[in-house]
């Protein structure tokens, strides 16, 4: 099981990025995807998540309005456009999967549903 996050780094305060999360090695349909983030000496914190069939997704309030999810099925990967970004922006950024299966309309933004991580990529974002 494997999913791999990648995209990160570092980035001037009001620009963009956009991480992917590639996964291998399980039944990708059983399995919403989420994004999270931290900082060390801080909790874990959702970012966003989107389900079995990318029809539904929810989105931090701290990035609500500047990042978006989109799944694509066809290539096991979930992308996270984020735009706008700002120093507080800054962390480990982390995909996960949480099965969901037989339900394809649900994800969850808390981190306790997910029970398959991929190693994180670093954002820096610069004042």
């Amino acid at each position: 099981v494997q999913l791999q996050a990648s995209g990160g780094g570092l980035v001037q305060a009001g620009g963009s990025l956009r991480l992917s999360c590639a996964a291998s090695g399980f039944t990708w349909d059983y399995y919403a995807i989420g994004w999270f983030r931290q900082v060390p000496g801080k909790e874990r914190e959702g970012v966003a998540c989107i389900s079995v069939d990318g029809r539904k997704s929810r989105i931090g309030e701290s990035v609500k309005g500047r990042f978006t999810i989109h799944r694509d099925n066809a290539k096991n990967s979930v992308s996270l456009q984020m735009n706008s970004l700002k120093p507080e922006d800054t962390a480990v950024y982390y995909c996960a999967a949480d099965r969901t299966y037989p339900r394809r309309t649900y994800c969850a933004i808390g981190d306790t549903d997910y029970d398959r991580w991929g190693q994180g990529t670093l954002v820096t974002v610069s004042s």
